[in-house]
């Protein structure tokens, strides 16, 4: 494993200008791990005027495979990356190399993506889906664009940790799947693939930088060790 000091310089340094990324998406991440001058100490991932409760009877609909998407979304937060469950079907909505970002885990690849959702059933004692809604669906453009069409929703999750006494808490979720079409490299699955996952939680900031994003990549390169996805995803 890494050196403190190896983790350190690996995630205090700049994104490759040569690594090819469709729709801009390293101007993405640019925007979602700015330096910290560039980051005001009362900012925000997600929109400070947004209630985050979600309210299902205002949901939008869906078409067959946007929904086929979310489902299978919710399917893992919900813990179906466990044996004899629907978790390797589930996964093949990300993109090869998608990236999911939450306040704990920074992850580029759907393998590291993947010993997220594994870890669930490990650590938590149940995971329910209480709610959702659909806030917003915009298709993924043709050609080359700087925004890849998204499925943004709300979510509360009720999370009950192994190890709290069976303390559940709610956490009120704002979602954004980032769409594209998919690759041949992604294999079997939808026509549009997740490219990437952003997920905040309970209009709570996360940090992007220092200490905090050093715990989050290693969070995401590492946790495939113990909770061991099936590798070829």
């Amino acid at each position: 494993m890494p050196s403190a000091s190896e983790l350190r310089q690996t995630a205090d340094q700049s994104l490759d200008p040569n690594t090819p990324q469709t729709y801009e998406i390293r101007e993405r991440q640019q925007q979602e791990q700015p330096s910290t001058s560039q980051r005001p100490p009362e900012a925000t991932n997600a929109p400070t005027n947004e209630d985050y409760e979600p309210n299902p009877s205002a949901s939008i609909k869906l078409s067959s495979d946007r929904q086929h998407v979310l489902d299978s979304i919710l399917r893992l937060y919900s813990g179906s990356g466990r044996k004899d469950s629907t978790g390797e079907q589930d996964m093949h909505v990300y993109a090869k190399k998608a990236i999911y970002d939450d306040i704990a885990s920074y992850c580029d690849t759907r393998y590291k993506i993947a010993g997220q959702w594994w870890g669930i059933p490990n650590v938590m004692k149940s995971s329910v889906n209480k709610a959702v809604e659909v806030i917003s669906s915009t298709p993924v453009p043709e050609g080359q664009a700087k925004e890849p069409g998204a499925i943004v929703f709300k979510m509360k999750q009720a999370w009950t940790p192994r190890l709290m006494g069976g303390k559940t808490f709610d956490v009120n979720h704002f979602v954004t799947l980032s769409l594209e079409k998919a690759a041949e490299e992604d294999g079997e699955g939808p026509a549009e693939r997740i490219k990437y996952h952003k997920d905040q939680w309970n209009e709570k900031d996360y940090d992007h930088g220092g200490l905090g994003k050093i715990m989050k990549t290693v969070n995401g390169d590492w946790t495939t060790i113990t909770t061991r996805p099936p590798k070829d995803l």
